[in-house]
């Protein structure tokens, strides 16, 4: 685990955003196409105004979530609604989005759609994750109805997942997706998750999911 300190939270979103956008050009220059995975929640928000106005190819760019909350697009809680309103507008409004819900009752009734769109793009270019108090990322809950799977090897690429501190159903990432991006990006902020992924780095997944993605990974926190 690479761990970055910055004295503060604007410079943080800034210093990140343009090491993103770097490593999206970087892609883009050797390939001529890259994927980019996002967190969903309000963290990420001004790294994604950044993002926005930044000048890329970005209609070469594969841009989708590293979960969804199983909720639909004019909801306040769905993450793809906040995706549209702070990063595919302005120049990156050219990006191509890969959905992670469909309309449906519940994720596995559109399960294999969603992954057979999603597998062309893999495996990630550049990630970004967040991760919460609990050691969670994407959607890799402690005590998850399905987390020891999502976890496995030779888990699928994505995965239902139900769990308390989730509320909805969700649709995440696997482990072996997250664990294989090209570049791992975490961004954490306060004392609290700090500590937390401190403690991750010598945990078990099945404590700790966030574990499976932190050798690789470079955490950015500012307080």
């Amino acid at each position: 685990m690479n761990f970055v300190e910055y004295p503060d939270r604007e410079l943080m979103m800034l210093a990140l955003a343009d090491k993103l956008a770097g490593e999206l050009a970087d892609f883009l220059r050797r390939e001529d196409r890259a994927s980019f995975c996002v967190p969903g929640g309000t963290t990420p928000g001004p790294i994604f105004d950044t993002l926005s106005g930044v000048d890329l190819d970005w209609d070469k760019v594969s841009v989708f979530l590293n979960d969804e909350r199983w909720v639909p697009e004019d909801s306040p809680r769905s993450n793809t609604r906040l995706l549209r309103e702070r990063l595919l507008r302005g120049k990156a409004l050219r990006a191509n989005l890969v959905p992670l819900y469909q309309p449906a009752p519940q994720p596995e009734d559109v399960l294999a759609d969603l992954e057979a769109q999603l597998a062309p793009h893999l495996p990630i270019s550049v990630l970004l994750l967040g991760m919460g108090a609990d050691m969670h990322t994407a959607s890799l809950f402690p005590g998850a109805d399905r987390l020891a799977e999502a976890l496995a090897p030779d888990a699928p690429v994505l995965l239902p997942m139900r769990a308390e501190a989730a509320g909805e159903p969700r649709i995440t990432l696997t482990a072996p997706v997250l664990a294989g991006a090209m570049h791992i990006h975490i961004l954490i902020t306060g004392a609290e998750k700090r500590a937390a992924v401190e403690r991750a780095a010598g945990m078990d997944p099945l404590e700790a999911p966030v574990a499976v993605v932190l050798k690789n990974a470079t955490v950015h926190w500012a307080e």
